[in-house]
């Protein structure tokens, strides 16, 4: 699903053609990532769902890109914006070593580049 030429590098949802992240969609994503070093999502990449965390669709997320030791920088403009759960689980994951929450695509590249 993803490009050769992918491999070994800093990736976006969008670069790669990935559908939007659902529970349905949750090993498709992960396995399609696993060629690259980083994936970056942004809001726009995954279901309204992700943002409630009653649903466990963020939990399932995250233990899976961590099993497979797969970094995911996920852009998130506003973390308050999702309520205050969604903040708080943001701000515990501001020295998690694969899975980080930042406000910018720039800032998810820096992050994602640094753990080369």
């Amino acid at each position: 699903m993803h490009d050769a030429d992918a491999a070994g590098q800093v990736a976006t949802a969008r670069e790669l053609n990935l559908p939007i992240l659902t529970w349905a969609e949750v090993s498709t994503v992960v396995g399609a990532s696993l060629g690259v070093y980083g994936l970056i999502l942004t809001e726009s990449d995954v279901a309204p769902e992700f943002f409630d965390l009653r649903s466990g669709l963020a939990g399932e997320v995250f233990q899976k890109f961590t099993n497979y030791r797969v970094p995911v920088a996920l852009v998130i403009p506003d973390f308050a914006g999702h309520g205050e759960r969604f903040a708080e689980l943001a701000h515990e994951h501001r020295r998690h070593p694969l899975i980080r929450f930042v406000h910018s695509e720039a800032e998810a590249r820096t992050w994602l580049h640094s753990l080369e």
